[in-house]
């Protein structure tokens, strides 16, 4: 009786496992209904972008910027515009804003 429910079960076996073509040659798994993709073939799609690439070295160009070559606002200081617009009417004779 052992026997035959093993043999039922490994020839239903292939039944359940179905590898499905996902989009762009990538091989996607189902088991039972849930599915494994290939992460390492999407890995490898993602890193073939020509567009990331640009915008990965034009990234790192901007964080290589000396600091003190930045302009004030790009590190979070207050800019003299800035000021007078939050001051408002009380710029330069008061020390509460008249706008907070």
């Amino acid at each position: 009786m052992k026997r035959l429910t093993m043999i039922l079960l490994c020839a239903g076996l292939p039944l359940l496992a179905q590898a499905t073509e996902a989009p762009g040659g990538c091989v996607e798994a189902r088991v039972d209904g849930y599915k494994a993709p290939d992460y390492a073939c999407l890995s490898q799609q993602m890193g073939n972008n020509p567009q990331g690439t640009k915008a990965a070295q034009k990234n790192r160009a901007a964080r290589e910027t000396p600091i003190h070559l930045r302009q004030p606002n790009q590190i979070g200081l207050s800019t003299p515009a800035a000021t007078r617009v939050r001051m408002g009417n009380t710029f330069g004779t008061s020390v509460k804003p008249q706008r907070p």
